[in-house]
């Protein structure tokens, strides 16, 4: 059985998940619907066939749509994969109210987040590791620092915004705009080492998350004393200045 801190699982959820899934599709419209078709049927077949093996024609023929038309909804299969990107994120998304709207300590809210996120992310375990070695390039759109990724990218930063003022932690306002993204490249840690991890459901990820999240919530509580905020800073300018798309990120921000 997979734990969860505030977060539902399991198989009636994963039912409920579905239901209302099938219910969305059928009032979305046709071109939502094909694709939704489109990709899910690309998932399929990463799955059954490998990323690498797998061509947007075998997707297109599967889906029962023309080249043309899958081509239409996705430019390429890298775009496909970042469909499935925006997908975790919107489950991601929905799979942590519970957990955000009841609990106030910082702790109990990050290790709910992650272990959320392992829970929507574990039927693509298998196939995950066939497509990183390309996501790993900075210059590949599957990149999650590629300007491709920026959505997903963008709405995985906005929950931990949420995660941080939600919380009863006492935060410097100087290091408001700071924590989410370092806590979100925190769980990025985490999804290199889920990707490769071959523990029984994921267990020793599972271990990581709850004790990441702890080393987290002490190191914010930390960053209460001016004296460590200069630290926090030049941690963050270190990633900016480092990471593919994070400058690029922060000046787009800056500029809205």
């Amino acid at each position: 059985m997979r734990r969860g801190v505030g977060v539902r699982c399991g198989p009636g959820v994963a039912l409920g998940s579905v239901l209302v899934k099938d219910e969305k599709d059928a009032k979305a419209p046709k071109s939502e619907q094909t694709r939704t078709l489109i990709l899910e049927t690309a998932l399929r077949l990463f799955q059954e066939r490998g990323y690498d093996k797998t061509t947007m024609r075998a997707i297109a023929q599967e889906a029962g749509v023309s080249v043309g038309n899958a081509y239409y909804y996705f430019s390429s299969k890298e775009h496909l994969v970042q469909g499935f990107y925006d997908r975790i994120a919107a489950e991601h998304r929905a799979a942590v109210r519970p957990v955000l709207d009841t609990e106030t300590d910082l702790e109990t809210r990050l290790t709910g987040v992650l272990l959320a996120w392992l829970d929507i992310a574990a039927p693509y375990h298998e196939f995950a590791a066939q497509f990183f070695k390309n996501a790993a390039d900075p210059e590949s759109p599957l990149s999650p620092f590629s300007p491709e990724s920026e959505p997903a990218r963008e709405a995985a930063i906005s929950v931990h915004r949420e995660v941080l003022s939600g919380s009863k932690a006492k935060v410097a306002d100087e290091l408001v705009g700071i924590l989410p993204e370092l806590m979100w490249l925190s769980q990025m840690g985490l999804v290199l080492y889920w990707v490769f991890d071959r523990s029984e459901n994921s267990a020793r990820s599972r271990r990581l998350a709850e004790r990441g999240a702890r080393l987290t919530t002490r190191g914010v509580s930390l960053s209460r004393f001016r004296v460590l905020r200069p630290l926090v800073r030049d941690v963050h300018e270190l990633f900016t200045d480092f990471l593919p798309g994070m400058a690029e990120a922060a000046s787009a921000r800056k500029r809205r």
